[in-house]
């Protein structure tokens, strides 16, 4: 059950873009994209490499020059106050930057640089949520460690706890499941899940589509600009996503849950082994007495 900030909060749009275009170096990297993204919903954008994902998330994020408006919540970024904004929105992105030297506990305290005054010292607020959020992330225990001293997986626990701690009201990651094994990719699913629930609005650029697959909503990405924009439940949401990786998608539903598992391209041969079904490319089960 959705807690009441959530409910209140249900059907808000937390970010809406009207995107003409971006350019990097030159070059034209997205065309024209329009996006309303809820309040306490997650939102997983996916597409082919160079689809242009991580760039539109960058955008949503302030954090390149664009032709186009971003609201965030209902107001024109562009007037909102950069200490306001970065109390709403939070950012987590690929091989994020942070001191070597500096220990897990600092790093994870510069995500409350937004709610303290000018060379103030952090607060007791700001420390009960640094606590929570290297608890969420189950990084406490290295809270002494330097982040250079710290594995891939670890330390990408830590920059999300300190995403987490700026306690905002919008979550960005651009693939947050880098370096973190299974049960660590099950725990940030349950913590998604969590801040859903409390009304946070969470935007993540994922290559691993049946994670995607478990989001509010899929923003299906290709050549620039966005196929798709819907439920995985929805079968055009489906169809959008398989064919934006050339048909090389079998989705399954195991359970009520949506699997995408990868076709592979059929054997260059003549005539197929019987025991390969060439419309398919899938293997038929053995039976045990066989």
């Amino acid at each position: 059950m959705k807690s009441a900030s959530a409910q209140d909060s249900a059907g808000t749009n937390a970010l809406s873009a009207l995107i003409e275009s971006v350019h990097l170096q030159g070059q034209p990297v997205l065309g024209e994209i329009g996006l309303q993204l809820k309040a306490g919903a997650w939102t997983a954008i996916v597409g082919p490499n160079g689809a242009g994902k991580s760039t539109l998330l960058r955008a949503l994020a302030g954090l390149l020059p664009m032709r186009g408006r971003v609201q965030l919540f209902g107001q024109d970024w562009n007037t909102v106050a950069a200490r306001e904004r970065a109390r709403q929105l939070a950012w987590l992105g690929q091989n994020e930057a942070s001191s070597d030297v500096l220990s897990a506990y600092e790093v994870v305290m510069l995500g409350r640089l937004p709610h303290q005054a000018w060379l103030a010292p952090p607060s007791s607020a700001d420390h009960a949520a640094v606590v929570q959020a290297m608890q969420q992330t189950q990084s406490w225990d290295w809270r002494e460690r330097p982040l250079g001293r710290l594995s891939g997986g670890e330390r990408q626990r830590v920059l999300l706890a300190r995403a987490l701690a700026v306690q905002a009201k919008v979550l960005l990651m651009d693939e947050p499941l880098a370096h973190l094994d299974p049960p660590h990719q099950a725990d940030w699913l349950g913590l998604v899940r969590e801040l859903v629930a409390s009304g946070v609005a969470v935007v993540s650029v994922l290559h691993e589509l049946n994670m995607a697959l478990q989001a509010d909503s899929l923003v299906v990405m290709q050549a620039g600009r966005v196929s798709s924009h819907g439920a995985p439940q929805r079968a055009d949401t489906r169809a959008a996503l398989q064919a934006v990786f050339d048909d090389r998608l079998h989705l399954i539903e195991v359970q009520g849950q949506w699997l995408a598992l990868p076709a592979a391209l059929a054997p260059a041969r003549s005539e197929p082994k019987a025991f390969i079904n060439a419309n398919t490319n899938v293997l038929p089960l053995k039976r045990a007495s066989e």
